[in-house]
């Protein structure tokens, strides 16, 4: 399976090219069932690398663009009065695909996204009477502009504890824009063609699962974890005043799930400090909450995070 991830990463590479992080959490989400928060400003490629995913794997893709007209039956889908039979029938919403983009999620009102957030943890929809399961694999891959906000409905704290990642998404090297606009131009981007089946994705997320973590590094993120809640017990007084929540036991599971898939789709059959260090700011940034001198002073919650890295000795 491991020359299938392979395989799968120059897929994807056809249509989207460096952004190797995002692609990481896009196949780490798939692989142990955690949505994505993708960050970034218009145009880096965040629809394009879900949707190069979805045909390298054969999934049905939708797209969401969320305003502040939406409703939640335009999600999750409604009954509707036929009016040939005089009955009401069922129209699914979008939400039953495998691949849910939620475009700028945060500029629908706060009904909305309760009703998507709650089929991202229900992973079933109630129409009227009657429930439906949303069949796996199931992801749902939301995005934010950190730029324009207004018109915007900032997500609660405990919606945001529902995504695995919240992922920053920034701007391509030169030499990446380069080949971007060289390809553009040309039009000379190659189709992408499916190389997983479903089967073998199922495959994989048992063979994540058997993925080794010693007991120390399994101790060592529960210590990391417990450092945003209660810093000075590690040490770290001078953090006390910045974080105002520490991040909640969703992370821990969060991080464990993370780091076995990332040592996976590195090639190993065993846990690292590297697939710690690699996810763990992607797993805790939205779920520190900070204080007001925090924001004073500019610290951001991917400071705060390095600072605890840098002083809790690895195992």
């Amino acid at each position: 399976m491991k020359n299938k991830i392979k395989l799968l990463k120059q897929e994807i590479a056809k249509g989207v090219i460096g952004h190797e992080n995002m692609i990481d959490a896009l196949l780490i989400g798939l692989i142990t069932n955690g949505h994505i928060l993708l960050e970034g400003v218009p145009g880096l490629a965040k629809t394009t690398a879900v949707n190069a995913l979805s045909k390298a794997l054969s999934l049905d893709f939708k797209r969401v663009q969320f305003t502040p007209d939406l409703l939640p039956s335009d999600i999750i889908g409604a009954e509707i009065y036929d009016v040939k039979s005089g009955e009401f029938k069922i129209k699914h919403g979008p939400v039953f695909t495998n691949l849910l983009l939620a475009d700028e999620i945060n500029r629908a009102p706060a009904k909305v996204q309760s009703a998507l957030l709650e089929v991202m943890q229900e992973r079933q929809v109630t129409i009227g009477d009657e429930s439906f399961k949303i069949e796996p694999p199931f992801l749902v891959l939301a995005t934010q502009n950190p730029i324009e906000q207004e018109g915007a409905y900032t997500l609660p704290e405990a919606q945001l504890d529902r995504f695995m990642f919240k992922v920053i998404v920034g701007y391509n090297t030169e030499d990446e824009e380069y080949l971007i606009a060289q390809k553009a131009a040309n039009e000379t981007f190659e189709s992408i063609e499916p190389v997983l089946l479903a089967s073998e994705l199922e495959e994989m997320k048992e063979e994540v699962k058997a993925v080794h973590i010693e007991e120390e590094l399994s101790a060592y993120i529960v210590r990391l974890i417990f450092a945003t809640r209660d810093p000075k017990k590690y040490g770290l007084e001078e953090l006390q005043r910045y974080i105002a929540f520490g991040a909640s036991p969703r992370a821990t599971i969060n991080m464990l799930k993370a780091v076995k898939a990332r040592a996976y789709l590195r090639g190993n059959d065993f846990v690292s400090p590297i697939d710690i260090a690699l996810s763990i700011k992607d797993v805790l940034r939205h779920r520190i909450i900070l204080s007001y001198d925090a924001i004073a002073e500019g610290l951001s919650s991917d400071d705060i995070i390095q600072t605890i890295l840098e002083s809790i000795e690895i195992p």
